[in-house]
């Protein structure tokens, strides 16, 4: 069996069709437990540090890798962005993202499997799942990346790992293209992968949930009883 066809071929499209699937039935069958199941009753102090950082890196991240992943290198040419510039700021915002990043996962980590034991209580088998995942993707992107561009001569992973990820969207895998990149990133796109489909079974549902109607909704006010 030719495994790299299976983990870069076919599972994206698995992984895809649980994603879409998963959250109509989580929808249409468990809109009670559409919830981010807060444990801030439990436990207040970490939280307000782990959650902040932990959200700005996820945005950080996100925002890199759609930059990295969807945009061209003839696009930031055309915009008279050097291929050596493009790198540098790349790479910097890179790390940067992924250890903020880190340092909240880290955080979410030791309050919830550590430090604070009684929160073993609320943890679901769902949220250990999306927890290692979580700590295999950030982990060896940031080793794949420091590996890769740091202590390493470079790795254009524009020339190979986007130009295999929008062939996903073209029906047209080009596996040979992730299949020659360095192991890590291989590990870190397979692991992603997993974390898409076990999205809907998890309280990262709630990310679909964000609250906009609190910028338009008329103000509360509170009045003291007589």
């Amino acid at each position: 069996m030719n495994w790299s066809v299976v983990l870069f071929g076919v599972w994206p499209y698995i992984a895809l069709a649980v994603f879409v699937v998963g959250h109509i039935w989580r929808w249409r069958c468990d809109q009670l437990g559409w919830t981010t199941r807060t444990s801030e009753l439990s436990e207040k102090r970490w939280l307000m540090w782990a959650s902040p950082i932990f959200h700005l890196g996820m945005l950080l991240v996100i925002a890199g890798h759609a930059l990295g992943l969807l945009v061209p290198p003839a696009a930031t040419a055309a915009l008279g962005i050097s291929e050596t510039a493009y790198h540098m700021v790349a790479v910097g915002a890179g790390v940067t993202a992924g250890l903020v990043l880190a340092v909240g996962v880290v955080l979410l980590v030791l309050r919830r499997f550590i430090l604070r034991t009684r929160l073993r209580l609320v943890t679901r088998p769902g949220d250990v799942v999306v927890y290692a995942l979580a700590v295999v993707v950030v982990a060896f992107g940031l080793w794949a990346t420091f590996a890769a561009n740091v202590a390493g001569p470079g790795y254009d992973y524009r020339e190979t790992i986007a130009v295999w990820f929008r062939s996903i969207f073209y029906c047209q895998p080009q596996v040979d293209l992730m299949a020659s990149a360095p192991w890590q990133y291989q590990v870190h796109v397979t692991a992603a992968w997993a974390l898409i489909a076990a999205w809907p079974f998890s309280r990262l549902v709630h990310v679909w949930s964000a609250p906009l109607g609190y910028l338009t909704r008329p103000a509360i006010v509170y009045r003291e009883q007589p």
